[in-house]
């Protein structure tokens, strides 16, 4: 199978292309734009393999699309390209809506066209898998899980575009009958996340001795994915996943925030003691919380794991220490970043006039 990944060489499109590649076998193109979470060091172990080709380009560009399609001839699509830092979506939310919304009816249109001339034997296989995130469900209170028929509730501009794309894809499923599925994940952590994100952003603070900040009470709940665990639960849903279904892929591994710190700054107490820092923990700072802060979220895999045989392999313990483990022995991935491109800056700050007003009410 050939597979085009729109946004390959981030997070976990880099961790999608090292599966399809490596333990799948298939072909993988690669379409990136190459926005500041991307890296191609991310995928240096791919260079030189035939199974595996690079088109620098962006979703909303439709000439290039079409030539693309036109060109490679994939038998799937895994869109993954987007923005999403909810801080950033803050700060900034046209690049949500010009990537997350604009881009995926450029890529869709693309997709159609493509698929509409496909001979009727491929055009039967094709598939395009939409990734999402399971932020479009809004907040959970403090019990309930998210399922695939959870209605829609979206609290930041993240969530809301993403909410927007997957309203796209359906309305393209049941319009024109294009192969789609959506998938929803919950929070993802691993081996080479840009540092803007809170697991490495806390293990690099605390590696160096730096703050720790931790929003408002540190109470928040997410479910942790270890992003290897995400990329073959993708590479089951583009093999075996069913056109016009959802399926959301969850980690089973609900943590409040600051226990994640907590056990992120013990591991490195360990793993690369500091007698000139001392305990990690003395580190950690409670800031301003984030503006429209989702409570808790958390996912119900059940269907994944009925219908396609899915299972995380990792837990959270097992699967923080790998992460940990990484950004020790990879300094050289990561230090290029923190040191010209993010430096661990905090994004989406209220203005101090939009703070005085909160202050009032």
């Amino acid at each position: 199978m050939k597979v085009l990944i729109t946004g390959g060489s981030g997070f976990i499109g880099s961790s999608v292309c090292l599966e399809l590649v490596g333990s799948a076998g298939h072909r993988v193109v690669n379409l990136d734009s190459l926005t500041y979470a991307a890296n191609p060091a991310s995928l240096v172990s791919l260079a030189g393999d035939e199974r595996y080709s690079f088109v620098h380009g962006d979703i909303g560009d439709e000439v290039l699309l079409r030539k693309t399609f036109d060109r490679e001839q994939p038998d799937a699509v895994l869109h993954l390209a987007a923005e999403s830092h909810v801080d950033r979506s803050i700060d900034g939310s046209h690049a949500f809506i010009q990537t997350n919304i604009v881009g995926t009816h450029c890529l869709l249109e693309a997709v159609r066209l493509y698929w509409e001339q496909l001979p009727a034997d491929r055009r039967d296989a094709f598939r395009f898998v939409h990734v999402s995130t399971d932020e479009v469900y809004g907040s959970l209170g403090a019990d309930g899980l998210f399922s695939e028929t959870t209605a829609y509730s979206p609290n930041s501009p993240y969530s809301a575009s993403k909410a927007a794309s997957d309203h796209l894809v359906n309305a393209w499923f049941h319009t024109y009958d294009l192969p789609v599925i959506i998938t929803n994940c919950s929070n993802n952590y691993g081996p080479r996340q840009f540092p803007e994100k809170l697991v490495p952003l806390m293990v690099l603070n605390a590696l160096e001795g730096r703050e720790l900040p931790v929003y408002g009470s540190g109470e928040n709940i997410r479910d942790w994915l270890y992003v290897d665990d995400h990329a073959r639960a993708l590479g089951l849903v583009l093999e075996n996943g069913k056109p016009g279904e959802k399926y959301n892929i969850g980690g089973l591994n609900e943590r409040r925030n600051i226990d994640v710190v907590e056990v992120i700054c013990d591991l490195l107490d360990e793993l690369r003691p500091d007698p000139a820092i001392g305990s990690r923990r003395e580190l950690i700072r409670y800031v301003t919380d984030r503006r429209g802060h989702d409570r808790r979220y958390a996912i119900d895999a059940s269907k994944i794991e009925k219908e396609l045989g899915w299972q995380p392999r990792e837990c959270f313990e097992t699967g923080l220490k790998k992460t940990v483990e990484w950004y020790l022995a990879n300094a050289d991935w990561w230090r290029p970043l923190r040191e010209t491109v993010y430096g661990g800056e905090r994004i989406g700050l209220p203005s101090v006039e939009e703070s005085q007003k909160a202050a009032v009410r």
